[in-house]
């Protein structure tokens, strides 16, 4: 999988896509807890995009996600990563977070992040990287993993 997954660092130009991969892959999701409305997520959309580092996940010339992830005092912190539905089940997402996982541990950092509960396909993914779950709120769950459980993958350093 990592042969032709590449990330790149988000332009200006590339708000609008990275929106419209977060409502294809995440609307069901957000209209489950609070309802999606148009105008509130994009807001919200653009306040995030100027504000955390973004990288659009790249398969062998095509834009197929975004991933933001923030470095922390304390620990990696995935803030949002999306793929396009399209693109799901492919182990795209799994060689993203094995980046952040790895990052995580060159830095001696966990990685933490937190999930919708309302969508347990993303919690079962995470818990088969490792993740383990830290705390909760009313809508999500608090996720962490420690360290890499084995060799990362090879030509990931998009992160750096």
């Amino acid at each position: 999988m990592s042969d032709g997954l590449k990330l790149r660092k988000a332009h200006r130009d590339d708000s609008e896509f990275t929106f419209q991969v977060k409502r294809a892959a995440f609307k069901d999701y957000v209209d489950q807890v609070w309802g999606w409305d148009e105008d509130s997520q994009r807001v919200l959309h653009d306040r995030r995009f100027a504000e955390q580092d973004y990288r659009v996940i790249n398969l062998d010339g095509r834009d197929v996600g975004m991933i933001s992830v923030a470095v922390k005092p304390d620990s990696l912190f995935v803030n949002q990563l999306h793929v396009l539905p399209d693109y799901q089940g492919q182990g795209i997402g799994r060689t993203c977070m094995l980046m952040v996982i790895d990052k995580g541990s060159k830095l001696d950092l966990p990685v933490r992040l937190q999930v919708l509960k309302v969508n347990p396909r993303a919690v079962a993914f995470y818990e088969r990287l490792g993740f383990t779950i830290t705390g909760d709120t009313d809508t999500h769950l608090q996720m962490q993993k420690m360290r890499l459980d084995q060799d990362s993958p090879e030509g990931l350093s998009e992160l750096e």
